[in-house]
């Protein structure tokens, strides 16, 4: 970006820094140098995102990020706080579900399939040497089902540990930068204006007086909510492990009578049932607060609360290998109970969230606001979607590996399987992709089409005396594949909507009873009973299909650091958001890299009265105007924002209205000196903000960049030159024009830059996309 292999790191560190050319290290003590340029450093975040091979265990996270996103999706509100912190706590109740699903998968795997199942019959036990210990044909010390569900319960609460540490240890890294913002500066600021945990103002403030929600001190520090929901999801992760394995104990010994017995299954249950009670009041209690930087952290709650739901463990697991000669495991564990109550109470929370989310929509309504502001619940339900793939996944996969030559449930199987509704889940994926392959086909379709229509369009832009018709295809369909970014709503509604839909039928199909889905329709015609159990087979070879990819996906990003680079672009996404909703999503990178670039923004203005304009490309435009954003006024008008490829209205505006719709943009159009934005027809990701001049402020997008430069061969462009889209921005004669205007525009600098300053130019320099 620098256009220079000479660079320096002038601050920051190897995770995320700040270069200079080397020629411009000491640019400061020479001011009379650069009278005429601006002085070019580049922001470099890349490490936060694809960093090392450790980032490629993320994709695990994948729903949990998915999750956390629904909550920023919510439309814009001015006087409905109520609405809007009902809407948080239903997408962090969905986040806490994915937890506890994420878990009840790894117990289904290790308490059902093997250690109840496997190890409970000797024919699959025999052919596993290292489950003979405790196969129940051994009689050992470990064939008694509670003693194995104890064993067992350690892989799953291995896995909670896991996502306790890694969130914790991101936590530290992360959620710990502490921002500059307005803590030096509270007169800047109209704290009374600002609405409680970061959702929505009260009935009673001028909405005039509210600041972006992205300008206010606290947004950048989520440290203490991301500690608080560490905790509930942590503890919500043992207990469910830990009413895995008591649970089983507790039957039996209802079952086989005895007062005392029963009273001990009850209490032990009931502790169980109040602490995940607790669980669920901790995560709707609180949610983000972002009037000014929290720097508590309820240490008692985030102490105890995990270590007491691990003592539960502990007992449920002294309780369940407490000795039962007479008791033996058959059947399965009720997973089945467990995944069906899971999947209903998903559907009813996205049903609830796209309620509240249709009410917040009617106050705000604006065109571009992505599936009239059912965004945010369709996204939820993808989320879901997504864990129950994975936790379907893993289940018949390790179903297969068990069973050996056999089918699971099937009469020369050893085991009887996986629940029931995970079968059917996995038949209705075939469904669901012909359902989306209609309407792919038809924007395929569309857009050829329309590329067909626009070669007139082009060859008039670039008035063309001889047209080249192979050119202007090229240009044509370049552009009208560039727009289909724009049809992306329709097809997310489509597949949520139709996702909603068949996990309710398979929740329906399940309850029936049948092992297999195509058994359902055994009295009806033939060729429906074969369409049922093809979609059946297919659905699961598909389901595993996707879980090899899955984990081949992470394999190659662990060991090639170009994949984790191209992973790293869907960190960029799905990261910049603070964790509102799920702790154990990957970490934000904003909160380190906004206060890197406010820091040095404020520290250079302040030590050399100069002017900069930041610039960013992509992801980069959307860093940059969350800096700005966070700027005190002092700073902020002596600061003009340049953005070229930006993703600011075309997704973030569109996706995320509360934080990017017209009213946050247009207010940041007000608050910034100046803002030019550089966009082109040709890019996919990148478009114009839809900012109309302002006062003395003119419009803040410039007229739609020539993509190519010159249609064919001139004196000046004797070759070809490329079709760039996305790509090579500053290459533009434009950007040079506009930054020059920009600085022109600021201030001129203050009086002590004359003893080591000068215009700087800043920019975010990793782009996406």
């Amino acid at each position: 970006m620098l256009d220079d292999p000479r660079t320096v790191r002038v601050t920051g560190d190897a995770t995320a820094a700040m270069h200079r050319r080397a020629d411009d290290t000491d640019a400061e003590d020479h001011p009379e140098r650069y009278d005429e340029r601006p002085v070019p450093e580049a922001y470099c975040w890349s490490n936060l995102t694809s960093g090392n091979g450790a980032r490629a265990l993320w994709l695990l996270l994948l729903p949990f990020m998915v999750a956390n996103l629904a909550h920023w999706m919510r439309p814009p509100t001015e006087d409905q706080p109520r609405a809007v912190r009902f809407y948080g706590v239903l997408v962090r109740l969905v986040a806490l579900s994915l937890t506890v699903l994420m878990t009840a998968a790894a117990c289904e795997v290790a308490l059902d399939l093997t250690a109840w199942q496997c190890a409970g019959t000797a024919a699959c036990a025999e052919e596993r040497s290292w489950l003979g210990f405790a196969s129940a044909a051994r009689d050992g010390w470990w064939s008694q089902p509670g003693r194995r569900l104890a064993l067992a319960a350690l892989v799953p609460t291995a896995l909670v540990t896991l996502l306790w540490y890694l969130s914790n240890r991101t936590w530290s890294a992360y959620e710990a930068e502490r921002p500059r913002t307005f803590d030096d500066h509270d007169e800047d600021l109209p704290q009374a204006a600002e609405a409680p945990a970061g959702e929505a103002p009260t009935a009673t403030t001028p909405p005039a007086a509210v600041r972006p929600a992205l300008g206010r001190p606290g947004f950048w520090y989520g440290r203490r909510l991301v500690a608080r929901l560490r905790a509930a999801h942590t503890a919500a992760g043992l207990l469910t492990v830990a009413a895995g394995v008591a649970g089983a104990a507790a039957r039996h010994d209802r079952a086989a009578g005895g007062t005392l017995r029963e009273i001990l299954a009850w209490t032990v249950e009931g502790t169980i049932a109040a602490a995940a009670l607790f669980v669920v009041v901790v995560v709707c209690r609180r949610g983000r607060s972002e009037r000014r930087v929290d720097h508590r952290v309820d240490r008692a709650l985030v102490n105890w609360l995990p270590e007491a739901s691990l003592g539960l463990l502990a007992l449920a697991m002294v309780y369940a290998a407490w000795s039962r000669p007479a008791w033996r495991s058959s059947g399965t564990l009720p997973g089945e109970v467990t995944f069906t109550a899971l999947a209903l109470a998903q559907g009813a929370l996205v049903v609830a969230l796209g309620v509240v989310a249709l009410v917040l929509h009617r106050r705000t309504r604006h065109p571009r606001t992505a599936m009239y502001g059912l965004g945010g619940p369709s996204v939820a339900m993808l989320a879901c979607a997504l864990g129950g793939v994975m936790t379907g996944g893993v289940a018949q996969r390790v179903a297969d590996w068990l069973d050996g030559p056999g089918t699971p449930g099937m009469e020369r199987s050893p085991i009887v399987g996986p629940p029931v509704l995970l079968s059917w889940q996995a038949s209705v994926i075939p469904v669901l992709l012909l359902l989306l392959a209609v309407p792919a086909l038809f924007l395929v379709a569309r857009t050829v089409a329309a590329a067909r229509r626009s070669v007139a369009v082009v060859e008039a832009e670039y008035e063309v005396d001889r047209p080249d018709p192979v050119r202007s295809r090229r240009i044509s369909a370049t552009r009208a594949w560039a727009s289909l970014t724009d049809t992306a709503p329709v097809l997310v509604g489509i597949l949520s909507g139709a996702t909603l839909l068949l996990g309710a039928a398979a929740v329906a199909g399940s309850m029936a009873g049948k092992q297999v889905p195509g058994r359902v329709f055994d009295d009806a015609h033939p060729f429906v009973a074969a369409l049922a159990d093809s979609a059946q087979a297919l659905g699961s070879w598909l389901i595993g299909f996707g879980f090899l990819l899955f984990v081949a996906c992470g394999r190659r990003a662990y060991k090639d650091a170009s994949a984790r680079r191209t992973i790293g672009i869907l960190w960029d996404v799905g990261t910049f958001w603070p964790r509102a909703a799920h702790p154990f999503a990957p970490p934000c990178y904003a909160e380190r890299a906004v206060p890197d670039l406010t820091w040095r923004m404020c520290s250079w203005t302040d030590r050399t009265g100069g002017r900069l304009v930041i610039s960013g490309h992509s992801q980069g435009s959307v860093l940059a105007a969350a800096a700005v954003w966070q700027l005190p006024p002092q700073t902020r008008n002596r600061v003009a924002l340049l953005t070229y490829g930006s993703p600011l209205e075309r997704l973030y505006g569109r996706w995320f209205p509360a934080y990017f719709g017209p009213g946050p943009l247009a207010a940041l159009h007000r608050e910034v000196h100046c803002w030019r934005n550089l966009w082109r027809p040709t890019d996919p990701i990148g478009g114009p903000v839809h900012l109309p001049a302002h006062g003395d402020k003119p419009a803040v997008d410039r007229e739609a960049l020539a993509d190519p430069v010159v249609y064919g061969r001139t004196d000046n462009h004797p070759l070809p030159e490329p079709i760039l889209g996305h790509s090579d921005y500053q290459a533009d004669p434009a950007f040079a024009q506009e930054r020059t205007g920009l600085l022109d525009l600021l201030p001129p600098a203050l009086p002590r830059q004359r003893t080591g300053g000068l215009p700087s130019q800043g920019s975010s320099g990793r782009s996406s996309g």
